[in-house]
């Protein structure tokens, strides 16, 4: 029987929660500075790591709020997270097991929110901003980071595609202008737009999600066999690492 999507992003998530917890990918990075300099601005009452992943930004605004929900599909990611935030002291950090479609809080419950690298991963990443809409209070700042597809159907499909090939609970990269588009119709108002280009060391990348060496043979032979194009936009280097495009949204 087919999995449901939920049950593929647990399946791949659960037992690599540690490794995302430890990934210097994800536990460093201009955008989230920005996530941290926001919230030591804003101060929140409650904030909401939406898509928590191993818990980065949530450790990045416990500082500064006086509670930060992490919320992840993953009960394996919470149980990191909660262990992380024991060794770093970070007692006012809770977790809770959700959806980002269907999510357990009241309607404007939240002062703050942040998702980062975790929308490409949702089943309906509308029906997921309009949640995020709904538990944010009027007015407080969301800020959204993922990585985004570039323009061109060329790179758009090789992305996917290896999106895919390493991790079968990826949806979509999303291009900005979908992102825009998206983020409109549920609500939000985008304040600041922010772009940077992350490489991805492929050994770290694959190894990260355990890939399977099959996948990870094919990411390979497609890369092989991209345009100059592509493998000008992507940096495609000879072990098969590569640079891709990211994208930082603050709205409210």
């Amino acid at each position: 029987m087919t999995a449901h999507h939920d049950q593929i992003v647990q399946d791949q998530f659960g037992p690599t929660a540690n490794a995302y917890v430890a990934s210097s990918v994800h536990a460093a990075g201009a955008d989230l500075v920005r996530i941290g300099e926001r919230a030591a601005s804003a101060r929140p009452r409650r904030a909401l790591d939406l898509g928590a992943g191993g818990g980065h930004v949530a450790y990045a605004l416990a500082p500064h709020a006086e509670e930060v929900v992490a919320c992840d599909l993953s009960p394996d990611m919470l149980a990191a997270v909660t262990a992380e935030a024991g060794r770093r002291d970070l007692g006012n950090i809770a977790v809770a097991a959700a959806a980002a479609e269907a999510l357990p809080f009241a309607d404007g419950s939240f002062d703050f929110l942040a998702c980062r690298f975790s929308t490409h991963h949702w089943r309906d990443a509308e029906a997921g901003l309009r949640e995020a809409r709904r538990v944010l209070a009027d007015g407080a700042p969301a800020i959204f980071a993922d990585v985004v597809a570039p323009g061109g159907a060329a790179l758009d499909t090789h992305l996917q595609a290896v999106e895919v090939l390493r991790d079968p609970s990826h949806v979509r990269d999303y291009a900005v202008a979908e992102w825009a588009a998206m983020l409109a119709r549920a609500g939000f108002s985008i304040r600041a737009l922010t772009r940077s280009r992350l490489r991805m060391d492929f050994a770290g990348w694959t190894a990260r999600m355990r890939t399977p060496p099959v996948q990870a043979d094919a990411i390979r032979a497609l890369q092989q066999a991209a345009s100059r194009d592509v493998t000008a936009h992507y940096a495609i280097e000879r072990d098969g690492s590569f640079t891709i495009d990211v994208a930082l949204f603050e709205a409210e």
